[in-house]
């Protein structure tokens, strides 16, 4: 019998153009990665079932676009978010150092002043590498979230990064609604399966 869903949670993918915002939601939702992904025009969105802990969930999740012109369409997606990933390219210096602002538009935007942060560094894939794992774990030690890196090319660390972020959001009391009072919510230890996939200000 399939699990009964206990909550919705709205999921956020925010961060500069080109750091693989949509390939990450893509290789996330449907396993696959377009080597030619366009960029994304306003706002996608989609959805996925996911269980941790033993409880399962759905995802609402919304990419939005990382241009400049498209940013007044994107204040109203950041109401009611329970989760926000934070996209940068470990090969671009320069969307690393944007993460100031977007957490920033964030915590201006956001509605539920608890919502679970977590900094995602994407393309470990690529050899150029111009942000080290320690200034990015740095980075989200300071501003306490979570902190993990992935590759859409190569699906290193995506379930990962989801799973973890919802695992944080299920033990944040009074961050989300269940469907039903009764239902168990796991306390075991939760072990990262990539990165420092931990809530980096404790560790």
């Amino acid at each position: 019998m399939a699990e009964d869903v206990i909550t919705t949670l709205k999921i956020l993918i925010i961060g500069e153009s080109g750091v693989g915002k949509s390939s990450l939601l893509l290789r996330f939702t449907e396993d696959n990665f377009d080597p030619e992904q366009t960029l994304t025009i306003g706002v996608d969105f989609k959805t996925k079932k996911l269980t941790v802990d033993g409880n399962a969930v759905k995802l609402a999740i919304w990419d939005t676009a990382g241009q400049e012109r498209f940013r007044t369409l994107t204040p109203s997606y950041y109401r009611d978010a329970q989760g926000a990933i934070l996209v940068f390219d470990i090969s671009s210096y320069s969307t690393f150092a944007k993460l100031e602002t977007w957490l920033n538009e964030l915590d201006t935007y956001s509605t539920k002043k608890n919502i679970v942060k977590m900094i995602v560094g994407n393309k470990i894939d690529m050899e150029n590498r111009e942000v080290t794992r320690e200034q990015a774990m740095a980075f989200a030690r300071r501003h306490q979230t979570l902190y993990i890196e992935a590759s859409a090319k190569t699906k290193h660390g995506v379930q990962a990064a989801f799973e973890e972020l919802v695992h944080k959001i299920i033990q944040t009391p009074g961050l989300w609604e269940s469907y039903n009072d009764n239902i168990h919510v796991g306390n075991k230890d939760h072990a990262p399966q990539s990165g420092c996939a931990s809530y980096c200000s404790l560790t």
